[in-house]
């Protein structure tokens, strides 16, 4: 077998660097395997270990000596604390999301756009003892999938939704017939007549989630807030309501956010 790595042009060892980064850091705090992560970067164990070595070699990730299992890393601490002067507003948002999850009873999430994926940046629990577990800080979903990219993928011009779809092909093998091209442009007009998203349990059977897009100054929506929950708690009458507070919520944060970037 030919040894690929070393016929790649340095941008696509960047890219694939860049992927197993963001691998490792959706994995969450028990991090992830070697296995886990060459399978999902589509990458051979030894392609995949040595990425992970250069990249342990200079901070960016860590691995678990007793578990063996890979981690962020503390210069992407370093880097993020940065960054996120400019591009974080999770402390703009942390008492409306806390709101919304009072306010409901579900859990709580702010998700930001990153290229053609959304990332959960903040959690906060509802009061309702049973809960779906489908989403957490860190976790990638890509857009039209869960509710927040949903939404958010909603209220991009269409010239950036047909790009995206022509991008993406592959939504509908690896998420089911329900994110082929006509399901999924179907629910893009329901969610934007709607204003918001509703996921009817597509990615776990009976955890259903609801999207709202929140805009920055330009209007463009970088950012959503959603919820997620049981089936049995998102009758038809209550979703009436929780997507009333959802865009109540989605329209705070929007408003905050402009106000805060002049």
């Amino acid at each position: 077998m030919v040894n690929t790595t070393r016929a790649v042009p340095g941008a696509q060892a960047v890219a694939r660097a860049a992927n197993l980064l963001r691998l490792v850091t959706a994995s969450g705090e028990d991090g992830a395997s070697l296995h886990e992560l060459a399978q999902s970067a589509d990458l051979s164990r030894s392609t995949t270990h040595r990425l992970l070595s250069a990249l342990r070699a200079e901070g960016l990730v860590d691995r678990d000596e007793e578990t063996a299992r890979w981690m962020p890393g503390p210069e992407l601490f370093l880097m993020g604390s940065v960054a996120a002067a400019r591009y974080d507003i999770t402390a703009l948002a942390r008492d409306i999301v806390r709101s919304l999850a009072v306010k409901t009873e579900e859990s709580a999430f702010l998700s930001v756009r990153r290229a053609d994926e959304t990332v959960c940046l903040l959690r906060e629990e509802g009061s309702f003892p049973i809960r779906s577990f489908v989403l957490s800080e860190g976790v990638r979903f890509p857009l039209g999938v869960a509710s927040a990219g949903l939404a958010i993928l909603s209220f991009l011009p269409d010239h950036d939704v047909d790009a995206y779809l022509d991008r993406h092909p592959e939504l509908s093998e690896r998420w089911g017939r329900t994110h082929g091209m006509k399901p999924l442009r179907a629910r893009l007009a329901e969610t934007k007549e709607r204003g918001y998203a509703i996921n009817p349990g597509l990615i776990v059977e009976g955890s259903w989630g609801m999207g709202a897009a929140v805009f920055d100054r330009a209007g463009r929506p970088e950012w959503a807030l959603s919820l997620t929950g049981v089936e049995f708690r998102f009758g038809p009458d209550r979703i009436a309501h929780l997507g009333r507070t959802l865009l109540a919520h989605a329209h705070q944060l929007s408003s905050r956010i402009a106000s805060a970037r002049r």
